[in-house]
């Protein structure tokens, strides 16, 4: 009998934990059952009592395991540090507050059975915020044009990854994974099945500001190489222009000495310019050696407190 693995990270989510397993637990009884199930929580230092319900889903379900990170180690490698734990011939990664419809599973691992190597989702639609989702399309817009690898629009990372991408996974040693790049990137046969992003069923997201800026900066410094040609353009621009302006200022005040008052105002017009100019690049320049400087430090995507029912 095949098995299936089910990662699902959690921070936070003591309203939506046990929904989830019984959710994913009816899906295998209902329309999944020639397969065996495992379901790996990864909890990312909840506050709440989310570890307290993992805890006592695992007691009851041997095919429900656990694992408690020491710490937060962000929202990137404690659900790629999951799916390297799963033992599953293919792997699903969906998220715990049901924005990934359980009703997925079916199609992906139906998907899988045709050879597809790699079954994800794509938000055709969403019922978050409108203003939300129009600027997530314009930034996958964006990296799409910018990025040397074909990137996937309103792709999130749910879906269903075989067990030979899941090893290559392993083998990729990254300290910073950047799963939706590494999917459009290492070019595995794949299906793309459109879905309705539903709300998120309970409780408060952890998302902010911060944590998307972090992602957009990740796949820009990982998979782009424009934030640096266009500080070396611009650099070449504007000294050029800036040569040139100064040529035609000196003919003008050597032609018109007296009627030609250089004044102030251009010259702090353009230092201001140039200074802004100046300090923009130098830190798009620092967000590449802050990634350079998280690859080369070689620390482990997670570190554990606990891990439960993976004795077998």
């Amino acid at each position: 009998m095949k098995k299936i693995s089910v990662v699902v990270p959690c921070y936070n989510e003591e309203e939506n934990v046990v929904p989830m397993a019984n959710a994913i637990r009816e899906v295998f009884k209902n329309d999944l059952s020639a397969y065996k199930y495992e379901i790996i929580f990864i909890d990312n230092d909840s506050k709440d009592r989310t570890r307290e319900l993992i805890r006592e889903l695992c007691k009851n379900d041997k095919g429900i395991k656990g694992i408690f990170n020491a710490k937060n180690f962000g929202q990137f490698n404690s659900p790629y540090y999951g799916m390297l734990q799963s033992t599953g011939d293919a792997t699903i990664l969906m998220a715990a507050d049901f924005q990934d419809p359980v009703e997925m599973i079916p199609k992906y691992v139906k998907a899988w059975e045709e050879g597809y190597k790699i079954a994800i989702g794509i938000k055709k639609s969403s019922q978050e915020n409108k203003i939300m989702y129009h600027l997530r399309s314009l930034y996958y817009r964006t990296i799409k044009k910018l990025s040397e690898v074909e990137q996937i629009e309103h792709f999130t990372g749910f879906g269903l990854y075989d067990k030979a991408f899941i090893n290559v996974m392993r083998e990729l040693d990254d300290p910073v994974p950047f799963l939706r790049g590494i999917v459009a990137e290492l070019g595995f046969r794949r299906k793309e099945i459109p879905y309705e992003q539903p709300q998120r069923r309970a409780g408060k997201t952890s998302n902010n500001f911060y944590k998307l800026y972090d992602a957009a900066m990740l796949s820009f410094t990982a998979y782009t190489k424009v934030g640096l040609r266009l500080a070396t353009f611009a650099g070449i621009i504007l000294s050029g222009l800036s040569m040139v302006i100064a040529v035609i200022y000196l003919i003008m005040k050597l032609l018109y000495w007296d009627r030609f008052p250089a004044g102030m105002a251009p010259i702090l017009i353009g230092m201001l310019f140039l200074g802004s100019i100046q300090i923009f690049f130098i830190g798009l320049v620092g967000e590449y050696i802050m990634t350079i400087n998280q690859r080369v430090m070689n620390r482990p995507l997670v570190v554990e407190e606990e891990r439960i029912n993976f004795e077998e």
